[in-house]
């Protein structure tokens, strides 16, 4: 449970609270709670809002990824290393809840370069401050994502620039930043597949020869 289901967790048992001691009968009064509710609301919401844009959002690296050589007609699986600051942590690609934020790597390839499976590694169960009851599936430290890159048989070989963006949520032990998005870009080289078996036959042998 992040910070800000916490607070209308509390905000809801609040007003629960300030109906019980207010019937219905009573409308100037329950009046008046609901004005003091939609305060409460409005400041919790504020105490959010500045919670999450106090200081520099902590931002992901990513290793240099070396030239990758790719054969035509088959998948090439490339190794793309990350590291979240000391300190932070962000959601997995498989968060436990619908509303985080789960970390994705989304690419951009060349005409007739294909995208095929993206691996991400496994979240680590963890527990926080800020909600100590609850395991919430996260990175921290380095992680590793894989990507496929299948050229097609139709690619003139050669060099091609893979782009593609990293969206993730940063959070340290007491709140959350916003979602940022890193540009993840590699260079594939293309080359010919190697000829098949039947291309090297001996030339047949001529009758004359014994």
């Amino acid at each position: 449970m992040t910070i800000d289901r916490m607070m209308i967790n509390k905000i809801a048992v609040d007003r629960k609270t300030i109906e019980r001691k207010n019937p219905r009968n009573h409308e100037p009064r329950s009046e008046a709670s609901r004005c003091i509710l939609l305060g409460f609301v409005l400041l919790a919401a504020a105490s959010l809002s500045s919670a999450q844009t106090l200081g520099k959002a902590p931002t992901i690296e990513v290793a240099a990824i070396p030239p990758v050589t790719a054969q035509r007609a088959q998948a090439t699986m490339v190794n793309l290393n990350f590291r979240v600051p000391p300190g932070y942590h962000v959601n997995s690609n498989t968060p436990k809840s619908e509303f985080l934020i789960a970390t994705a790597l989304k690419m951009d390839l060349p005409t007739d370069i294909i995208l095929g499976k993206i691996e991400y590694p496994a979240g680590e169960d963890r527990s926080f401050p800020f909600s100590p009851d609850e395991k919430l599936s996260v990175y921290s430290g380095d992680f590793t994502i894989a990507v496929a890159v299948h050229p097609l048989h139709s690619v003139v070989p050669g060099k091609y620039e893979m782009r593609g963006v990293l969206r993730y949520q940063a959070c340290d032990n007491a709140a959350c930043y916003p979602p940022k998005n890193l540009p993840v870009n590699f260079e594939v080289k293309v080359v010919k597949e190697p000829p098949t078996a039947g291309n090297h036959r001996n030339p047949a042998q001529s009758p004359n020869v014994h």
